[in-house]
């Protein structure tokens, strides 16, 4: 009997650790996947402030487009500002957005070897 205690303990355990192992996978690439969708996002909103600057039409509040930059699309502003200039002249723009990038990719690679 004990050996077969042992098989199922040993059996559950693998188990546990397929499904958490699997969770963990999961939760990642539900991360991976919210800040890749965060910055294309990003990119667009920048492109869209900028036709409507052009157009003199009601536009995006800067903190909103910083708060985006924040909360992980930093890549997606970088670029939006890059590829449709917009915002290059301003400075909390042009240091802050490539300032807030440098942190959150020193965050991942700090979290990266934690792990």
């Amino acid at each position: 009997m004990k050996g077969i205690h042992l098989i199922n303990k040993s059996a559950s355990s693998i188990f546990i650790n397929h499904i958490f192992t699997t969770f963990v996978t999961t939760m990642e690439m539900i991360i991976y996947t919210s800040i890749a969708i965060l910055n294309v996002i990003t990119f667009f909103l920048y492109g869209i402030d900028k036709w409507k600057a052009k157009k003199n039409r009601w536009r995006i509040p800067e903190s909103t487009l910083l708060l985006l930059a924040v909360l992980g699309g930093s890549i997606g502003a970088w670029l939006g500002m890059k590829i449709w200039h917009h915002k290059t002249m301003h400075k909390k723009f042009k240091y802050g957005v490539p300032l807030i990038l440098v942190l959150q990719i020193g965050a991942l690679f700090y979290f990266l070897q934690k792990a």
